[in-house]
């Protein structure tokens, strides 16, 4: 694939907020401690502190991948995984991870899901090169305790939605992905037969019926496309980690900490314009059991799980958390936290909507005395088919242009291309020396005149930008054949005039390239340039 980088704000997709950071507004300093560049990297690295449990954490992760075949060596050599020996490696005190999150999106949802991943696969690779005597590893977080399941059941691929029909309550990660055939089936006839479909088939027919619970067959999906690259995965709703967090947990429920600082905050960002993207509330955990996941509230003197007839005093919660840690789920606000106590954590890698909500975060880290991470923006990919890249070169389109809207390109195209004149810039020129000689002498008769000729010359203006416009749309008509063009590589590239990533799913481009799509992604994404690529077969 051939590569054209934009800026971000430039496709006019991403928040002002995103561009600062990336473009370093001072203002925004404060909510973050190192730049995302190698020598914020290289500050961050010289003063990391880690707390996480290195053989805990060894451990758990060997437990969780033992349903993955493979997992131990790599076939047809018998040399030891990467997995397997990034999990080694980071019982080594040197080694630290690089991490994404997301939701357990059936097939892998949207195309960012598969971005976030290899931005961290492609980062850890970039540090190593430039700080040799350490290790990187890259991680995906399985946010496999979040509830909603609404958010994760269904995809979109060429065009058409599959949807997991089912009734589903409690942590998602939880859920026995034994309901979904009907869904797999349209997914698998979504895929067709052609190319690597029958390989992409088997993957998702073996993940969705081998496994009973969503985290592991999420695990075996996402192990299947980046295990190759070393890709660690974590499913962190486990007792032993959350042993970890246990002191955390108690602490800010009864104290509230969370709530104070982030508030404050907030309030902070929000003086300098911030969209804020989550609010904290009292208090930032959920009570999980299975098909249970409820927030925790305090009222009449008590801690009570809400829609539930479960209260505990303070001694009695205090005990709950000290026996039973892993019925305790943090919220969104406090999940990062958990992160970075659990894992030598030294990146978080986000959309534009994650990084922003992670700048509200950083007066709890400082609080509780954790680190904060390098917070990097995602990759974010357009890729165009050949066919579409056929139609854009024939239209002498640029990267850039792809991302105005779709009248706009028309107009911009039909002026270019016309042999006619279409504006009508000049003759205004010309009728505006015509009214400062009006307004003169209106003003010279009577002063108050003045006004009167403006408001003539503001609506001879509009007239004249009105007409402009009919003698644009005019000669559209005359290219409508070619302007039809536009419109259908607006739809393939633009769903619902929205990020391709955002929308479709890989499947098709996996059906088309294989694993060498990704292989593409990871030799053209570069984590800390920070452009938006536009990927042309």
């Amino acid at each position: 694939m051939d590569v054209t980088c934009i800026s971000y704000k430039e496709t006019g997709f991403f928040s002002q907020t995103i561009v600062d950071y990336i473009n370093d507004r001072p203002e925004l300093r404060p909510f973050y401690n190192y730049r995302p560049d190698i020598q914020g990297f290289s500050k961050l690295l010289a003063n990391k502190k880690v707390i996480a449990d290195r053989d805990t954490l060894t451990r758990v992760l060997t437990k969780q991948y033992e349903g993955i075949s493979n997992f131990e060596f790599s076939p047809p050599n018998g040399r030891l995984s990467l997995v397997k020996g990034n999990i080694e490696l980071l019982k080594s005190a040197d080694t630290y991870t690089i991490t994404t999150g997301h939701q357990l999106n059936i097939f892998a949802g949207p195309l960012y899901f598969i971005y976030k991943i290899v931005t961290a696969i492609k980062l850890a690779r970039e540090l190593k090169a430039a700080f040799p005597n350490k290790n990187f590893v890259p991680v995906y977080w399985m946010a496999s305790e979040d509830h909603d399941f609404a958010e994760i059941n269904y995809t979109n691929i060429g065009g058409k939605k599959v949807h997991w029909w089912y009734e589903a309550a409690g942590a998602t990660g939880r859920i026995n992905p034994d309901s979904m055939r009907q869904a797999l089936n349209q997914y698998k006839g979504a895929l067709g037969f052609e190319g690597h479909a029958p390989e992409l088939a088997e993957i998702v027919e073996t993940a969705y019926t081998s496994f009973d619970k969503l985290a592991d067959a999420t695990r075996y999906l996402v192990n299947a496309l980046f295990g190759q690259y070393g890709l660690v995965i974590i499913d962190a709703d486990d007792i032993a980690f959350k042993k970890q967090f246990a002191p955390i947990i108690e602490q800010d429920i009864i104290e509230e900490n969370s709530f104070k600082k982030i508030t404050a905050t907030n309030e902070e960002l929000h003086k300098l314009g911030v969209h804020i993207q989550v609010n904290p509330r009292e208090i930032n955990f959920f009570y999980l059991q299975d098909k249970l996941r409820e927030r925790i509230v305090f009222e009449k003197d008590s801690y009570h799980v809400l829609n539930t007839e479960t209260r505990f005093t303070k001694a009695e919660l205090q005990q709950e958390i000290a026996e039973h840690p892993e019925r305790f789920s943090p919220n969104v606000v406090m999940r990062p936290l958990y992160q970075e106590c659990i894992l030598p954590n030294i990146a978080y890698i986000g959309g534009g909507a994650e990084v922003v909500y992670w700048l509200e975060l950083k007066s709890t880290f400082d609080h509780y005395k954790v680190d904060f991470p390098v917070l990097i923006l995602r990759n974010s990919g357009l890729v165009v088919r050949k066919e579409s890249a056929a139609k854009i070169n024939k239209l002498e389109l640029k990267a850039a242009d792809l991302f105005r809207s779709a009248d706009t390109i028309k107009s911009e195209w039909v002026k270019k291309h016309s042999e006619h004149t279409l504006t009508l810039q000049e003759e205004w020129r010309e009728l505006q020396h015509v009214f400062e000689k009006i307004k003169l002498r209106s003003y010279k008769i009577d002063s108050t005149l003045a006004p009167s000729a403006e408001a003539v010359q503001a609506r001879l203006k509009k007239a004249i930008d009105n007409l402009e416009k009919k003698l644009v749309k005019a000669e559209k008509r005359n290219y409508h054949t070619r302007l039809e063009q536009i419109d259908q590589v607006k739809a393939e590239l633009f769903p619902n005039n929205s990020l391709q990533e955002r929308t479709e799913n890989f499947g098709l481009l996996y059906v088309k390239w294989g694993q060498q799509f990704i292989d593409e992604l990871v030799r053209n994404f570069e984590p800390l340039e920070f452009k938006f690529a536009v990927l042309t077969e």
